[in-house]
């Protein structure tokens, strides 16, 4: 079960999924996204994928899917510390291009 951690910050907000992003979490995990982005109107919100063990195509679609919500409302959605399955998974879909995850959630904001 995927258990996602809020933590509002001046800059944006980071959410953090801690465990598998599957098809059985994404459609919860685009929603709490979804909930988050349209609170803060305009400002980043950073995916911290530190905590994620895995990612599979229903998971890399709510993250696509919570991109475009963010870039609508304004805003931006910026991938942080995925571990490496993530990495690859990423890279693999060529999402890496998309999503352009970063080392860092301080990174990810400073970008």
């Amino acid at each position: 079960m995927l258990q996602v951690d809020i933590d509002p910050r001046a800059d944006g907000t980071v959410v953090t999924p801690r465990g598998r992003l599957t098809m059985v979490s994404a459609k919860s995990f685009r929603e709490t996204v979804t909930a988050e982005i349209t609170r803060g109107q305009g400002d980043i919100v950073v995916v911290d994928l530190s905590q994620t063990e895995f990612v599979d195509s229903s998971g890399l679609g709510a993250l696509v899917a919570c991109l475009k919500t963010a870039r609508q409302a304004g805003g931006d959605l910026r991938l942080a510390a995925p571990s490496e399955q993530v990495t690859m998974v990423l890279g693999l879909t060529n999402l890496d291009r998309v999503l352009r995850p970063r080392p860092s959630v301080d990174e990810a904001f400073r970008d």
